[in-house]
């Protein structure tokens, strides 16, 4: 059992869930929660921790798992395990787990894909929703910009609910030639945008279909804008001007998968 916070675990531990260089220069990201920790992909756990607490209360079912499993773990003194934490009340489990990026070859492979295209979005929070609904949306993929908050935040990967083991994502140094390749293949691209000449549900999106959303404050940039082949917009009521990020985008989602359906 780990029961000193210079234990260099345990400081690796720490710089991880606050280092996004870091992170990806190992190429993996941290998980908490006995949820988070039973989704995890077998292949891609590469170790577990475990708050002395919570291994002494779940040792029987902990036990199976790391034995039919092979995994690697370490027990930490509940003080120490707080250190490792992010959370305010920590749930007593979290692990290290391998990033995984698709590519956009995957996503032009896919039979009519339906895609999400992120621009500089900086809400954790908002892109670790959409990515939750993206799953229950059966969208193929979700591309983003490199101006975009880190998938891997840990406020992000908590939003996700599990979805980030599921959701295939990309990060493009260029959404705008992105924009470009998806034209070439026959997908046709949705800029959400106030000036959208047509609204939301007045398109149809059973064939290839992708989804450009832009930044909380600021929307799309003209240049992302213009390689739209259409501009749709969400009606509202009242003064409002536009609607949350995550909002418009589950909106949007589940819009193409009412038609598909």
């Amino acid at each position: 059992m780990i029961t000193s916070t210079a234990n260099q675990q345990v400081k690796l531990l720490v710089q991880l869930n606050k280092k996004r260089k870091l992170r990806d220069e190992r190429g993996v990201f941290l998980v908490e929660g006995p949820k988070m920790f039973r989704e995890a992909p077998r292949e891609r756990l590469e170790k577990a921790y475990f708050s002395e607490s919570f291994y002494e209360k779940h040792r029987e079912a902990l036990t199976r798992r790391i034995q039919a499993e092979k995994l690697d773990y370490e027990i930490l003194d509940d003080h120490v395990f707080k250190t490792v934490s992010d959370t305010q009340t920590p749930q007593g489990v979290l692990c290290i787990v391998r990033q995984q990026e698709s590519s956009l070859d995957a996503f032009l492979k896919a039979e009519k894909p339906l895609l999400l295209l992120l621009e500089n979005l900086q809400d954790p929070g908002n892109l670790g929703t959409i990515l939750r609904t993206a799953e229950g949306a059966g969208v193929t993929g979700v591309i983003l910009s490199k101006g975009c908050v880190d998938l891997y935040n840990p406020k992000t990967i908590r939003s996700t609910m599990g979805s980030v083991y599921r959701v295939p994502t990309l990060y493009t140094e260029d959404l705008c030639q992105t924009v470009k390749v998806l034209k070439k293949h026959g997908i046709c691209s949705y800029a959400a945008h106030l000036k959208g000449a047509n609204f939301y549900d007045q398109e149809n999106y059973q064939s290839g279909t992708a989804f450009l959303i832009g930044n909380e404050g600021n929307g799309l940039t003209d240049e992302l804008t213009e390689q739209a082949d259409a501009l749709i917009r969400i009606p509202m009521e009242g003064q409002l001007e536009s609607l949350n990020a995550g909002v418009a985008s589950a909106i949007l989602m589940y819009e193409a998968y009412r038609q598909r359906r």
